[in-house]
């Protein structure tokens, strides 16, 4: 117990010395950030949601282009479908902005168009975890409470020199509460954005950290140990798995198919080129198409492309097919490419073929 009662007290000793120097770091380090300059409740919520899986430079104009059209809750609450996905296009992870949208009318229903303040109350919207939930509560509203993510985790694990799994839950939990006790009653939202900063741009992932830039660097245990770049510890990855497929984009008078996917499972709902599981060669491509009873004019290669979702990779061949016009099916549509500019959201892992596409009218 007395050593258990010694590691607390040295842990917290190192933590309570964060606040000053990261702070004055974030303030001459800190990137500028729309959402930064006008950190509105709304604002930091679809921000938040953008930031999931994506990279800051890559949300950036995504999210000037959301506000654009959508600049409040109401707006986003009565969105069309189409409208919505074309402005996600391209950002992936799509039940990120169905949740957007249900949580929007949630809000609007239960709230009166106003985001709760509360912890609890953030975490009951859909697709609000607890990290959003504390990002939100501590930004827009200057709630004491924390913003724990994969860069905090990662930051707080090389400080303490923790080698314990930051994916057990028990062990997150214990660095949050950890990162909750120290922060500062009066920026409590800067000290959780200047945490995620440093994991950003210094105490970077999967490669060396940039300690010699790190204003902690001589509170960090991992540092002086030389083990942070061997930090946090998490379990092995398990193998994604790999569906080969191919893709058709079918012409027709200048016009394009497009299939709707299912409504549930991968890429639910959003439009794609046809296209099947496994590899087809040119012959059997235009085989398999004759046998559909599509009557091919002319048959060419688009190349490959693959493309890599979090538990599942797809080896793609594209064959693009002028043929002569048919019906659209049920959950098939022809469309111009202006209108598939326009109108449709089409996946980023459809997006290559259709860049590499030769149109004649």
């Amino acid at each position: 117990i007395s050593v258990h009662r010694f590691q607390s007290h040295w842990m917290s000793e190192i933590l309570n010395q964060i606040p000053g120097p990261l702070l004055q770091w974030y303030d001459s380090r800190a990137r500028v950030l729309p959402w930064r300059s006008q950190p509105t409740p709304y604002r930091v919520w679809v921000s938040e949601i953008m930031l999931q899986q994506t990279r800051v430079e890559a949300a950036l104009p995504y999210f000037d282009r959301f506000m654009a059209a959508l600049p409040d809750i109401a707006a986003l609450a009565q969105a069309p479908e189409a409208q919505l996905l074309k402005l996600w296009e391209g950002l992936g992870y799509y039940s990120r902005v169905r949740n957007l949208q249900k949580a929007a009318r949630q809000v609007m229903e239960q709230w009166g168009g106003m985001l709760p303040q509360k912890l609890e109350d953030l975490i009951a919207l859909p697709g609000i975890g607890e990290y959003s939930a504390g990002a939100i509560a501590s930004i827009a509203y200057g709630q004491r409470v924390p913003a724990v993510d994969g860069n905090v985790l990662r930051v707080v694990s090389r400080l303490l020199a923790s080698r314990e799994n930051v994916m057990d839950p028990k062990v997150k939990r214990q660095l949050r509460q950890q990162v909750w006790d120290i922060i500062p009653a009066q920026r409590p939202g800067d000290f959780n954005q200047s945490l995620m900063e440093l994991g950003a741009l210094v105490c970077l992932p999967n490669g060396k950290p940039l300690c010699s830039d790190c204003p902690l660097e001589n509170l960090c245990l991992g540092n002086r140990l030389a083990i942070a770049q061997e930090l946090p510890v998490k379990p092995p990855k398990k193998a994604r798995r790999v569906v080969p497929r191919t893709v058709f984009v079918l012409c027709s008078q200048g016009r394009l198919l497009l299939h709707r996917r299912p409504s549930r499972g991968l890429l639910a709902s959003l439009w794609e080129f046809p296209g099947q599981d496994g590899h087809l060669s040119l012959e059997q491509a235009a085989e398999t198409l004759a046998q559909a009873g599509i009557q091919v004019s002319s048959i060419a290669s688009l190349g490959e492309h693959t493309h890599i979702f979090s538990h599942v990779e797809w080896p793609m061949v594209c064959y693009q097919v002028e043929c002569l016009p048919f019906p659209a099916a049920e959950d098939y549509v022809w469309c111009t490419p202006q209108q598939l500019q326009e109108q449709y959201a089409l996946p980023s892992a459809f997006r290559p073929f259709a860049q590499r596409l030769h149109l004649t009218p």
